[in-house]
């Protein structure tokens, strides 16, 4: 199944018409592993995180959420770029949604409780490649820093 998405994903010229909002929501989750290892170090904290974005996304359960994030881990290890995944995200997912892609994104990188330029960097692309405008991620990275208790750090 994995080896199948990744041909999908990653082909040279993909097949939009092949991408399901499945393969959208397995990107999600690779980008968001993508953006927690980011910065060297991918921990518990943030995996937990990430959990818990794929189990509110997705109606997963804690165990479904870890699986589903297991899997992602070994996409994005895979993965050539951060491109392939944005561009399937964006084909198959509505703009609203990708600004609360965008709000997980600044969650999972402030997950450990501090900022990191790398993965700064990594969401303000992102949110870039998925037509999220600046204001609207700036705003969705306060809420994710208030959310945390990182305002003014």
């Amino acid at each position: 199944m994995f080896r199948n998405l990744l041909s999908r994903l990653f082909a040279d010229r993909p097949d939009s018409s092949q991408l399901s909002s499945q393969d959208a929501e397995v990107a999600v989750a690779s980008l968001l592993v993508r953006l927690a290892r980011a910065d060297d170090h991918y921990g518990l904290v943030e995996q937990q995180r990430i959990d818990q974005v794929l189990a509110r996304r997705q109606g997963l359960t804690p165990h479904e959420a870890a699986e589903r994030r297991a899997a992602a881990e070994m996409i994005e290890a895979e993965a050539p770029d951060t491109v392939r995944f944005t561009r399937t995200i964006k084909e198959r997912v509505d703009l609203e949604d990708r600004q609360e892609i965008v709000a997980a994104l600044w969650e999972v990188a402030y997950a450990d409780g501090s900022r990191d330029a790398e993965e700064e960097s990594l969401v303000r692309l992102v949110a870039g490649l998925l037509g999220v405008n600046d204001r609207d991620s700036a705003l969705a990275r306060q809420r994710a820093q208030d959310d945390l208790g990182l305002s003014g750090k």
